[in-house]
């Protein structure tokens, strides 16, 4: 008896991650648990208790990111305030603002120095106080600052606070090649294989001769293949364990289906199969 079709995905879709299919997973299982007991059961809940900031929390946005987190912690501070920064320069002459631009350059040039000299925690420092100076109309140095603060972090292995640092460069100049190439490297690393390909192309728009980024197209897509076919067979097989756990109180498996693909339409079909005894 065939009881159902699924439509065969294309191998181009991006399958869920491994996180989201085990929260799915575990999501479905509680569930399923709460409904075969008692009324008169209840499940106790925790809460986790919230890390109380310091007195340098008006200095800096600390996101849900454990990387941010434990900067915080270790009262790292890059955070570059821009609304507090144009409200400061609203209030500010012309004159005032070169000389802020002025000494910004010289900060950007110490950072450089820091850099080439393996300095990169002091480097990091130097740029961020630069970024602090910059006046806000300078798009083109304050990308800079941002990417070459991200090279830094990257040296240091602050990865996914270098992929924003990254984000900010490209924000305020969307054609600035160098930003793209770091953060695609960046996206590679963390294993964020699609963003890291979708930067290498876009590179290619600029610069169709860039040899970084025509390696990387060529070399990316059947890594994000691989991972996908990967994580299918892991979802596939959770599905499973799942499927199990439904069916045994009515004596059955996933083993009692049959999935079948249709050669024609490329459409499955499960089929069900009473066990012999």
């Amino acid at each position: 008896m065939q009881l159902l079709k699924m439509s065969q995905e294309s191998s181009s879709e991006k399958l869920p991650h491994e996180t989201v299919i085990s929260d799915l997973t575990k999501d479905l299982q509680s569930q399923l648990t709460v409904g075969s007991t008692s009324d008169d059961h209840k499940h106790e809940s925790t809460q986790s208790s919230s890390a109380e900031l310091g007195e340098n929390e008006k200095n800096f946005n600390v996101p849900e990111d454990f990387e941010r987190e434990e900067q915080a912690e270790q009262g790292f501070d890059d955070y570059v305030d821009e609304v507090q920064l144009k409200d400061l320069e609203a209030g500010l002459e012309e004159q005032e603002l070169e000389l802020r631009y002025k000494e910004a350059l010289e900060l950007k040039a110490a950072g450089n120095d820091e850099f080439k000299n393996t300095k990169y925690m002091e480097s990091i420092t130097t740029y961020t106080k630069a970024l602090r100076l910059c006046p806000l109309k300078y798009n083109n140095d304050r990308s800079i600052l941002y990417a070459n603060r991200a090279a830094s972090k990257a040296k240091l292995d602050r990865k996914k606070t270098a992929i924003d640092d990254c984000s900010q460069a490209i924000e305020l100049n969307d054609k600035y090649v160098k930003a793209y190439l770091r953060r695609a490297k960046l996206y590679e690393e963390t294993e964020k294989l699609d963003e890291s390909l979708e930067d290498y192309r876009k590179i290619l728009t600029f610069d169709v001769s860039n040899a970084e980024a025509l390696k990387a197209v060529y070399r990316l897509p059947p890594l994000i293949e691989e991972r996908n076919e990967k994580l299918k067979t892991e979802m596939l097989g959770k599905l499973k364990d799942l499927g199990n756990m439904i069916l045994k109180p009515f004596g059955l498996s996933t083993e009692n289906f049959q999935l079948n693909q249709d050669p024609n339409s490329g459409g499955y079909s499960i089929n069900f199969a009473q066990n012999s005894k």
